[in-house]
């Protein structure tokens, strides 16, 4: 189950009048997302369904936010390298 939070931000006129508030709106609820992914508290899955977007839309924003898609350490990212690739 979802719960709503409001949030209160104290924004510059000058911010204000370059978005409406949904686009503000859409825009903090993207970063805290991709925040949340970024320290593994939120699954690439998750972050997608709390979104709204498709998996390609999601990688679009992990690449735009810089965030790593590989969620591994740098441990397992160095087994899987050392895995022979399997024959065709």
């Amino acid at each position: 189950m979802a719960k709503r939070v409001k949030l209160d931000l104290e924004l510059p006129d000058e911010l204000l009048a370059q978005f409406q508030e949904k686009e503000i709106e859409a825009k903090a609820k993207e970063a805290l997302v991709m925040e949340l992914l970024r320290e593994h508290r939120l699954s690439q899955g998750k972050a997608a369904e709390v979104l709204g977007v498709g998996r390609h839309e999601l990688f679009d924003l992990i690449s735009k936010y810089r965030v790593s898609a590989v969620d591994l350490t740098p441990e397992e990212l160095k087994r899987e390298l050392e895995k022979p690739l399997p024959h065709s």
